[in-house]
């Protein structure tokens, strides 16, 4: 009797790997390049900015440099002390995001100019 309900907990992990491998896979295989980043600062939209347009942002009066080149964004300099934001690298698929708790900067990467603007400050 043990020996069957080992045989179908290995089988019922397997499936659950293999699933899990298949949704990893389709997930990478379908995932959309963005167009912009929307910047976020306390919530408040301050900025949409061309992933195709390549520049350097002073975000949250210089506590925050945002730098886009070569189709994809990243946190560059930041105040904060962990720099979580600064590690977490480029982003450039749509839903990736940039966050900076402490500064409350948000930067995600959505598909189009959203609102239909590009802000600079």
């Amino acid at each position: 009797m043990k020996k069957i309900k080992k045989r179908y907990d290995l089988i019922l992990i397997a499936s659950l790997l293999s699933l899990s491998l298949i949704c990893l896979v389709l997930m990478l295989i379908f995932r959309e390049e963005g167009r912009s980043v929307r910047v976020e600062i306390d919530g408040r939209v301050v900025g949409v900015y061309s992933l195709e347009r390549e520049g350097e942002y002073t975000l949250n009066g210089g506590t925050n440099i945002l730098v886009i080149e070569e189709g994809a964004a990243y946190i560059a300099e930041a105040s904060c002390p962990d720099k979580t934001c600064v590690r977490r690298g480029k982003i450039r698929h749509v839903g990736e995001s940039a966050v900076c708790l402490p500064s409350r900067v948000s930067v995600t990467v959505v598909g189009d100019d959203a609102y239909g603007v590009e802000l600079v400050s």
